[in-house]
């Protein structure tokens, strides 16, 4: 005897809902596509990207109609970041995961860095992810969700020409192990730290092909792929990890 769909009285699961910021291109749309074909839903941020935005959100409505929201914000307008959250919970009405990517990149010099460079930079890559966290974290509590941030190998060893980032992503792993131990144990909070994965767009490279070869282990670039698959074993694939920094670098980190 066939049984009754009408009567099925089981409870689907309810979708995940994360958030990822800078999600429009490079790392943040790997994230994107990995996370949504993990079966989340998604908001994905971004600032001035919008054409790709949009493009990223057809191509994984076309999969899965209903499942993505884009949200444009200035990540340096301190009013934007709880409001990025709230229209994330508004239109999904739950909040399972932050993904901390969007990341201002480029070299400021001694002797010529200014104030200004100062505030972009820590303002995406430190100031921003703290207070999305902070906006975030009575969601995930109650999601028992995860947050997890792009920081960078350079967070714990200088790149020269680039102290002020350095130091910024520096700040984003001290944010990470503090919020690890602030939001326990409900929410858990980690950070991967890629090597070189693709080519800055900025006209002066830090690093060379030469540069790889000679410390970078597996003698290659990352891929976008490789760091969205971390994310999306941090953020679901073992629920006993946090406050950890996990360096996706080709090994690069065993050098000093």
């Amino acid at each position: 005897m066939r049984p009754d769909p009408s009567k099925d009285t089981r409870v689907s699961e309810p979708r995940r809902v994360a958030l990822i910021t800078g999600a429009a291109r490079r790392i943040g749309a790997a994230i994107a596509r990995r996370l949504h074909a993990d079966g989340y839903a998604l908001a994905l941020h971004y600032r001035g990207s919008q054409a790709e935005a949009h493009a990223l959100a057809v191509e994984l409505e076309t999969t899965r109609p209903g499942s993505v929201l884009t949200l444009q914000a200035d990540l340096a307008e301190f009013d934007r970041l709880p409001e990025l959250v709230a229209k994330a919970v508004g239109h999904f009405g739950r909040l399972d995961a932050l993904v901390n990517n969007a990341s201002a990149y480029y070299a400021t010099p001694i002797g010529s860095a200014t104030p200004q460079q100062w505030d972009e930079l820590f303002a995406s890559n430190a100031r921003a992810p703290f207070f999305l966290s902070q906006a975030a974290a009575p969601h995930l509590k109650a999601s028992r969700g995860a947050i997890v941030s792009i920081a960078d190998v350079y967070a714990e060893r200088p790149l020269p020409g680039h102290s002020i980032y350095s130091m910024a992503k520096a700040a984003l792993v001290m944010m990470t192990k503090s919020l690890a131990r602030e939001l326990a144990p409900e929410v858990r909070v980690n950070a991967v730290a890629p090597g070189n994965i693709l080519w800055a767009e900025n006209p002066d490279k830090a690093e060379t092909p030469q540069l790889l070869r000679e410390r970078v282990p597996l003698q290659r670039q990352g891929k976008p792929e490789e760091i969205a698959s971390a994310v999306s074993w941090l953020l679901g694939g073992n629920d006993f990890v946090t406050g950890q920094i996990l360096a996706i670098d080709g090994g690069r980190s065993t050098f000093i």
